[in-house]
């Protein structure tokens, strides 16, 4: 028996700019996980994916036409067993669960794919880099997205902060001090894949407009590097505010994200905004050991579904 596990992420910046060439900074979120397991199975069984928290079985030959889901699964699997000079005529049972909320902005499906590759590694004896299970997960992220960034593979295949620049740069770094975030589940699913493509509608009809936010967006996400790195906290809450109001600006933002976010800075939050491609979601809000409790509270009575505290370094 072999086991994957993989964290789950937040972009503390430069969402929807990513896509179009502009820098982003994305964290791992190590309280929630998702794993899995791959054990032989009895011969002639070929193999089999068991969706766990779903309760759904399927062999690999039926992903395809099962779901969306089922569909990155198989192309998970046979992907990685195509990298490592495999064929899919083996008997393996392929368990996967995870403790990421699905929609949210977390990056569940990279983290599952994630799990998959390294468990499917690790149990036929190869051996792949992290920049090698990224570029697999990749592939699994263009079926769940469609024109994705590449940032959610990134930074969770390596499980440290990254500064992205999609086709340019993905640079690990450590921030200069640790620092805190609350996450903040709104409830409301989000379809990053139809976000997305909403807001490539958008830059389709007023390029010079959006083309105007996406720059502002690189620009502070710069700014954002240079202050995590020299440990300057506020100045990086203040980025963070900026952000939010670029991203309310080309329409990404929502009513519950906007409560969220106004709870969270009323509480004492060094800065707030949306996490992800928004209008449901999650956002985070930067915080302090001194103030992590009470906006921790403060989004649960403005009605977070729930709230996570972790600690980035």
């Amino acid at each position: 028996m072999a086991v994957g596990t993989a964290p789950g992420k937040v972009i503390l910046l430069g969402e929807h700019a990513v896509v179009y060439g502009q820098p982003a900074i994305a964290v791992p979120v190590a309280q929630v996980q998702a794993t899995a397991i791959v054990e032989d199975a009895p011969a002639g069984t070929g193999i089999t994916v068991f969706a766990a928290d779903l309760g759904r079985r399927f062999r690999l030959s039926e992903g395809q036409a099962r779901s969306r889901a089922a569909a990155a699964l198989a192309r998970t699997v046979r992907n990685t067993l195509e990298r490592l000079g495999r064929t899919a005529d083996l008997d393996l049972e392929i368990t996967v669960s995870s403790t990421i909320p699905i929609g949210s902005g977390l990056g569940s499906g990279a983290a599952v794919a994630t799990a998959v590759v390294r468990a499917l590694v690790q149990h036929l004896g190869g051996y792949l880099t992290s920049r090698e299970v990224s570029d697999l997960v990749y592939q699994t992220e263009l079926l769940h997205h469609g024109t994705p960034s590449g940032i959610d593979n990134t930074v969770i295949a390596f499980g440290k902060p990254v500064y992205f620049i999609k086709d340019r740069c993905d640079e690990v770094f450590w921030p200069g001090r640790p620092f805190w975030l609350a996450i903040g589940d709104t409830g409301i699913p989000s379809s990053t894949r139809e976000v997305v493509a909403d807001v490539r509608k958008g830059w389709e009809q007023d390029r010079a407009s959006y083309d105007a936010h996406f720059a502002a967006i690189g620009a502070l996400v710069a700014r954002a590097r240079e202050a995590l790195i020299r440990g300057d906290l506020h100045e990086l809450g203040q980025l963070m505010v900026a952000n939010q109001e670029e991203l309310r600006a080309i329409g990404v933002s929502s009513e519950a994200l906007d409560r969220l976010i106004a709870a969270a800075m009323d509480a004492g939050a060094l800065g707030a905004k949306l996490s992800g491609s928004g209008r449901g979601g999650n956002m985070i809000a930067l915080v302090d050991e001194a103030t992590r409790d009470a906006v921790a509270a403060a989004l649960q009575r403005a009605g977070a579904r729930s709230v996570i505290v972790t600690r980035v370094s």
